[in-house]
């Protein structure tokens, strides 16, 4: 089928054919925000068809003055009524396409006995980047409303669920695996549409997933000035400089280590600590006796290094592991699973 579209104008149609156009539209797009060459199309059409008289696009045709049949005819009827009539019928259809009407054109066309009329496909309205999202947000949504295992889950619940997330996209980052990267990521934000879902459900503090994206592109135009307001920035550092320096007018933090989660694996929140430090000009160095201290001073220097701790002992633990099964007589490969504990008694396991 041709995707080109041309004048919809009866003088501007080869003789004796027709025009028989598949309008296709997504549920993405806010219903009546349509093409130029979509809507010029239905205005002129001799006809238009819609199987689903469900359709969110019905009511502003209808407020435009185009009138829908809510009713398909079958390709056969389509056909002849193109053709004997050199009219133009356009066909309201999902963005996959109604199968049955297409498989049954594509028979008649395919049979090289008919006179067939002119067969378009319209693309009505396109998908934005990240319109997919909104698919997961609908799904999540029936999902939470009916599923008995998702439906009773709450913030605690999933809390595991989002460390865990976490490093396996750690994992797939480390370990360089396009095709697991993109899954993890996949699995991450599902904990965030999730918690985003419970959130709404909640009787006293409310909010949506709406709410939580509107809060991250605050945050993000507030933190970079010298994209979305006057100050200038022209390097790395300048950036940086910044983004401290409007997130500390944000927290108005009386210590340089408030809000730091002291639940996060204790190197990385040890390079952490040491950070903070040593962004605010502090020279505090760990003095006390103990294999924590100097555990605590390496991640310390580390850090003052531009060496994320936490990366560094997980390769090096990786390695450690390798020369393990080597002298165990067993194969390094990356593919090598590490065995899970059993479920602690009690709580309940997610689905895949």
């Amino acid at each position: 089928m041709n995707a080109d579209v041309p004048s919809a104008d009866a003088a501007d149609r080869p003789g004796g054919t027709g025009r028989l156009v598949l309008l296709t539209t997504s549920h993405r797009v806010a219903p009546g925000l349509l093409s130029w060459n979509a809507w010029r199309t239905l205005r002129a059409a001799d006809r238009v068809c819609c199987a689903d008289a469900a359709h969110p696009q019905l009511p502003y045709l209808r407020e435009a003055g185009v009138t829908v049949e809510t009713a398909v005819p079958t390709a056969r009827e389509l056909v002849d009524d193109c053709v004997a009539g050199d009219r133009t019928v356009a066909v309201l259809t999902s963005a996959d396409g109604e199968s049955a009407l297409t498989d049954g054109l594509a028979r008649l066309a395919g049979s090289g006995r008919e006179t067939m009329p002119d067969l378009e496909l319209l693309p009505g309205a396109y998908d934005l980047p990240g319109a997919r999202l909104l698919d997961l947000v609908q799904v999540m949504d029936r999902i939470r409303a009916s599923c008995p295992w998702t439906g009773i889950r709450t913030h605690e619940d999933l809390a595991k669920y989002a460390l865990e997330e976490t490093y396996e996209l750690v994992e797939a980052i480390e370990t360089g695996d396009r095709e697991a990267l993109r899954e993890e990521l996949g699995d991450v934000l599902l904990q965030v549409v999730f918690h985003a879902r419970i959130a709404q459900d909640d009787p006293e503090a409310p909010f949506s997933v709406d709410d939580v994206a509107g809060t991250i592109v605050e945050k993000l135009i507030h933190r970079h000035p010298h994209l979305f307001g006057d100050e200038p920035a022209e390097t790395p550092e300048e950036v940086r400089a910044h983004w401290l320096r409007t997130k500390a007018t944000e927290k108005r933090r009386a210590s340089v280590t408030d809000g730091v989660p002291l639940t996060q694996p204790a190197l990385a929140l040890a390079a952490k600590l040491a950070s903070r430090a040593r962004t605010a000009g502090l020279d505090v160095r760990p003095s006390a006796p103990g294999i924590g201290y100097e555990l605590l001073a390496l991640a310390a220097r580390a850090e003052a290094e531009g060496t994320d701790p936490e990366t560094a002992l997980r390769a090096a633990a990786r390695t450690y592991r390798d020369a393990i099964r080597a002298a165990e007589g067993l194969p390094t490969a990356e593919t090598d699973e590490i065995s899970e504990l059993p479920e602690e008694p009690g709580t309940p396991e997610a689905p895949e």
